[in-house]
């Protein structure tokens, strides 16, 4: 009996283990490679908007992935966000425009 409750304490903590692993945050730049390259997020990643549906199996194929796009405006990161739900990505936000969320983040600080 002994032996069988160390086991189910093994089991239990690998298990707990995997549940409180944090899901990975995807933040694409939907703008061209010249804007990315004069300036993005930290960790954000750059697909131009019509590259998407080609590019994104590169970052995820998990469709539940939590993705956050964003362009100059949020066009562009609208455009993205229609493709990548017509590929069935489910959890995918439009953050909007670059200057937006630099100026918030560094409110943050």
């Amino acid at each position: 009996m002994n032996n069988m409750i160390k086991k189910l304490l093994i089991l239990m903590t690998v298990l707990i283990g995997f549940a409180v692993q944090a899901e990975p945050v995807y933040w694409i730049d939907v703008r061209t490679d010249a804007e990315h390259s004069a300036g993005h997020l930290e960790g954000s990643v750059n697909i131009p908007h019509g590259d998407v549906a080609k590019e994104i199996a590169a970052v995820t194929e998990d469709k539940n992935a939590e993705i956050h796009l964003y362009c100059r405006s949020g066009g562009r990161a609208g455009k993205a966000l229609r493709t990548l739900e017509n590929l069935g990505y489910t959890n995918v936000v439009n953050e909007g425009g670059y200057s937006k969320l630099l100026e918030e983040s560094k409110k943050k600080e």
